[in-house]
């Protein structure tokens, strides 16, 4: 763990070292790559493998995390909305929920998933509100107004911040 991040921060990671780490049988090493292909110019390069890791119970939340950070394009993008809706719709932990939710705001795509992760818990719907800043139209107002209502005030005051 100690070297990869030790690889990143010399610009020696490459993209042989993150698709190994990806798959180490260590599951502190799983983590750390995943953390580290967020940020890493490589980490388009290992995205398959991100939307892979979304199934595996200890990096579902940090894998989310990861896509969410990169800039991805065409099938791989499509991919990963689709794994990411999956996540954000039936994962057993809110915080896996969360996650997703917050990557398809960044990726800005996604809406049917966003929108049905404003009726969620309390954690998961402030995410959902703040996942909505990307998009518009009729059914974004409507859940941002609805949002207003909200019996949590940190959705209500993300929803008010994003009418303002």
């Amino acid at each position: 763990m100690a070297a990869l991040g030790a690889a990143h921060r010399l610009d020696a990671l490459t993209i042989d070292h993150l698709r190994a780490a990806v798959a180490d049988p260590a599951p502190e090493v799983r983590y750390r790559a995943v953390e580290l292909a967020a940020r890493s110019r490589h980490g388009v390069a290992v995205a398959e493998q991100l939307i892979a890791a979304l199934d595996d119970p200890e990096l579902s939340e940090v894998a989310a995390f990861a896509l969410g950070e990169l800039d991805l394009a065409g099938t791989v993008k499509s991919s990963a909305v689709v794994a990411l809706g999956r996540q954000a719709g039936h994962h057993d932990d809110p915080l896996c929920r969360e996650s997703a939710v917050a990557a398809l705001g960044a990726l800005g795509d996604g809406l049917a998933h966003v929108l049905a992760a404003t009726t969620d818990v309390a954690t998961v719907r402030r995410r959902a509100v703040l996942a909505l800043a990307p998009f518009d139209g009729p059914e974004v107002d409507q859940a941002l107004q609805r949002a207003l209502d909200d019996r949590d005030w940190q959705v209500r005051q993300a929803a008010e911040d994003l009418l303002s």
